[in-house]
């Protein structure tokens, strides 16, 4: 019996960064782009270089394991060097690998992350074996003899295992938290409506709840007073609309303004735990597992577990690689104790 199982990506991450990289934003009267940019048809030096093991799957699997949960992670590789990285890389975690899917006709996922002087990161991902799961490949026995399934995003062909495994989860009784990604939520809101319908707990990102639900954050605030309010009046209406049983927790993070959360009757509102940042990679997994498992040690309390979601994330953040900077639950609690000013708020 698991306490949690992981389905998602392993991926090899190559992290690169470099003086000579600038950041270029472009504005329009109702938009505004970031875009990491270097000199073109020029050769640029490389100031800084490592790798570390990533990917939804595996980053949320150790995070879990970290928190003191008995965890196994289904996750596709393929047979080759990047393969034998990622399995090396789980020698001191305790998360059991009896449910991962290795085809040695498939290439292992592998990224670079182009990490920019104000820590935020571009990333050129090669998708592999992580968008290649089929039905056949899973042990749907471990998802039974879980209690919960945590699922990262599925990219590709994979997407196509997400309505049978939500399904197979709800009519087993196993909880399930759904971290929607952009190939699911691509594929229009009457598809995503059915697996929130039996999702537990749902994570998104702003930027896709607002593709989900087709609702933009408007940028004159004139009217609605944004200013004065911790939770924008147009992600207020993306809950409303995302939230589709009475009971669901949803999840909206919103980088560097903090995490919101909704019940149903109550929006909460948690900042950033302030800390250093040198990469954001695996801010959002760390986030997200850490609220899922959180729920079920503070008795589901929503305001606690995001103020120990923000705790963790900002632990990995200070540091290269995505499994790096993260925290036991004992750590975090004191942290939050050696901090009694952080808190989270209510909002009606």
């Amino acid at each position: 019996m698991y306490d949690v199982i992981t389905i998602g990506s392993a991926t090899m991450d190559v992290f690169v960064e470099c003086e000579d990289a600038n950041i270029v934003s472009v504005s329009s009267k109702t938009k505004k782009h970031d875009f990491m940019s270097y000199p073109y048809g020029a050769k640029v030096e490389i100031s800084d270089f490592d790798s570390k093991v990533g990917g939804g799957g595996v980053n949320t699997a150790v995070n879990f394991a970290n928190l003191g949960l008995k965890t196994s992670a289904i996750f596709k590789i393929g047979d080759d060097i990047y393969s034998q990285g990622i399995i090396k890389s789980f020698e001191n975690t305790n998360v059991d690998l009896s449910n991962k899917i290795q085809d040695p006709k498939d290439s292992t996922g592998f990224s670079i992350i182009l990490v920019s002087f104000q820590g935020d990161r571009t990333v050129l991902a090669h998708r592999g074996a992580n968008a290649h799961i089929k039905m056949s490949d899973i042990n749907f026995d471990a998802i039974k003899n879980s209690k919960l399934l945590y699922i990262a995003p599925l990219n590709g062909e994979s997407n196509r295992v997400l309505d049978d495994i939500v399904n197979y989860a709800k009519e087993n009784d196993v909880f399930v938290c759904f971290n929607a990604g952009s190939t699911s939520i691509k594929k229009g809101f009457n598809y995503l409506k059915k697996i929130l319908e039996d999702a537990h707990i749902v994570v998104m990102n702003k930027e896709e709840a607002s593709m989900a639900t087709k609702i933009e954050v408007r940028p004159d605030t004139k009217d609605i007073k944004y200013s004065t309010e911790p939770i924008h009046p147009d992600v207020k209406e993306m809950f409303k609309k995302l939230k589709i049983k009475d009971y669901q927790i949803i999840v909206i993070t919103d980088g560097g303004r903090g995490a919101y959360a909704y019940d149903g009757k109550n929006y909460y509102y948690c900042p950033v735990f302030q800390g250093p940042v040198v990469s954001t990679l695996g801010a959002g997994d760390a986030f997200a597992s850490t609220f899922c498992a959180a729920l079920n040690r503070t008795n589901m309390d929503i305001g606690k577990s995001l103020m120990m979601a923000s705790v963790n994330s900002a632990g990995v953040v200070s540091e290269f690689g995505a499994t790096y900077g993260l925290l036991t639950f004992d750590e975090i609690e004191n942290k939050l104790i050696r901090n009694p000013e952080y808190t989270f708020k209510i909002v009606e």
